[in-house]
């Protein structure tokens, strides 16, 4: 990886400061989105941006030098850096000899700017050491900050109340001891894991929690960690809020920062051992973050636990051990290991049993471990008719009681979370494809339902298969968790 210059922050750090009114509880501003609340103030000179004086003035110099000549109004665009810094940083390369106004018109906004052969020079042997060109970074000191003010787990912040709990989850069938149980585990801001069988709902319910908090968050563009440039924002993962920010907002405020929704990040057993590093771009410059260090201020579901290609509990250790002591060490490669910022709400999902995946010290320390099984009679016919209504297929009475009584009770498969969803997009597509509206009579479940499980799915199953039913395996592999 080539080097950045040296950052050391001048004496006079960033101003970071929000109203105080947004750091209480409930307060406007972060709840309601007001990016001068959220978002940090816009540097007004170079001192202000917490960044050495010289790695501003290379980062310029090669943003001109990929741009030729370039309006002060694109130059500020790039990098992310107020009219100010920027002219700061150009007088200076003016007063060198290193730029020049190439145009200028009526105001003091329309000029361009280029640089000189001697420019030229010093931006070349800049790419040299670093390739990156492209928004200024902020500190590594600016981004805990700004994680600690927004943090979930401060003792003053937000808790899940449970009427939001039940508002979110009412249509799901969970038992009320379950939603307790969540609840809880939410408001402890501990880390919670949920295990069943597939197809029990698992995933759904540990995605469904990121919509309890919708309030914004401050996301760098990337971090000046001692010479390393580490890239943060992920437009996939970091969405903007649906609250579009008004053209003032955007001038008083620091815009080397994105607006985002708190992030969901969702990993499963793709995940490896070098998933968890920093990957260096050597044509950007950088070194991508890896995605659990991008779902800091938001909520990192793990699903499969067990299943990764590293084992569970090496994963759980050194997560847990982040949380409690709110940073991860992360490897560089072929270099040292760098201390970054890690405070996620962590949600664990399993269709194994704790005990099988996890040993007693990892389980000592998640706060909340809950099952999510099979739904009551009641909870899946509710849920069976509301996914229907969705989907705009029709399903009455005696079609229901053939699925319940007929095809789960004579076949003893578990009553799923999973299954209605599954069997009624199956209907769709066998009606489609016939060129009729879809209808779900009792053939037609009986025709989605061997399409599931096989055409002897709808005998009389034998005493082995009964067993195995009756124990939720067998499920077919497109079963949501």
């Amino acid at each position: 990886m080539m080097q950045a210059l040296s950052a050391a922050a001048p004496a006079a750090a960033q101003d970071l400061r929000a109203p105080q009114a947004a750091d209480a509880p409930g307060a406007p501003g972060l709840a309601d989105g007001d990016p001068a609340a959220v978002l940090p103030r816009q540097p007004r000179t170079v001192r202000d941006t917490g960044l050495d004086p010289r790695f501003v003035t290379a980062l310029v110099l090669k943003t001109l030098h990929a741009g030729g000549k370039t309006p002060l109004s694109v130059l500020t665009g790039r990098l992310r850096l107020s009219g100010g810094v920027v002219r700061e940083v150009l007088q200076g390369l003016i007063a060198t000899q290193q730029a020049e106004i190439a145009w200028s018109g009526e105001s003091d906004l329309d000029v361009h700017y280029s640089l000189t052969a001697f420019g030229q020079r010093a931006a070349s042997e800049h790419l040299l050491e670093s390739r990156y060109v492209g928004p200024a970074p902020v500190t590594l000191a600016a981004w805990r900050t700004v994680l600690a003010r927004q943090s979930q787990r401060r003792p003053d912040a937000l808790r899940v109340g449970r009427g939001e709990l039940e508002a979110l989850l009412h249509e799901d069938g969970l038992e009320p001891a379950v939603r307790e149980l969540v609840g809880a585990a939410l408001h402890s801001q501990r880390p919670l894991l949920l295990y069943g069988p597939s197809g029990s709902g698992k995933t759904t319910l540990a995605r469904k929690l990121a919509r309890l908090r919708q309030d914004p968050v401050a996301v760098p563009h990337a971090v000046l960690v001692n010479s390393e440039i580490v890239q943060l924002y992920d437009p996939a993962l970091h969405p903007a809020p649906l609250q579009p920010r008004s053209h003032e907002e955007r001038r008083s405020v620091d815009a080397r920062w994105m607006l985002s929704q708190r992030p969901l990040v969702h990993l499963g057993a793709e995940l490896t051992r070098d998933m968890l590093e920093l990957r260096p771009d050597a044509a950007a410059g950088v070194l991508r973050a890896p995605h659990h260090l991008c779902a800091n201020s938001g909520l990192l579901v793990v699903d499969d636990l067990g299943r990764q290609r590293v084992p569970a509990a090496e994963l759980l250790h050194r997560w847990l051990a982040a949380l409690e002591s709110g940073q991860d060490h992360v490897a560089v490669p072929g270099g040292p290991t760098l201390a970054l910022p890690f405070d996620v709400v962590l949600v664990l999902a399993s269709g194994q049993t704790p005990e099988a995946v996890l040993d007693d010290a990892c389980l000592r320390r998640i706060g909340y471990r809950i099952p999510v099984g099979p739904l009551s009679e009641a909870s899946y016919r509710a849920l069976a008719r509301r996914q229907a209504l969705l989907r705009r297929i029709e399903l009455g009475d005696a079609a229901l009681d053939y699925l319940v009584g007929e095809l789960h009770r004579r076949t003893r498969r578990p009553l799923l979370a999973a299954y209605p969803h599954e069997l009624l997009g199956r209907i769709a597509d066998f009606a489609g494809f016939a060129g009729r509206a879809p209808r779900a009579d009792p053939e037609a479940l009986a025709q989605a339902w061997s399409s599931m499980f096989g055409a002897a799915a709808l005998a009389a199953p034998s005493q082995g298969t009964a067993a195995n039913g009756a124990a939720g395996s067998g499920t077919a592999c497109g079963d949501a968790r």
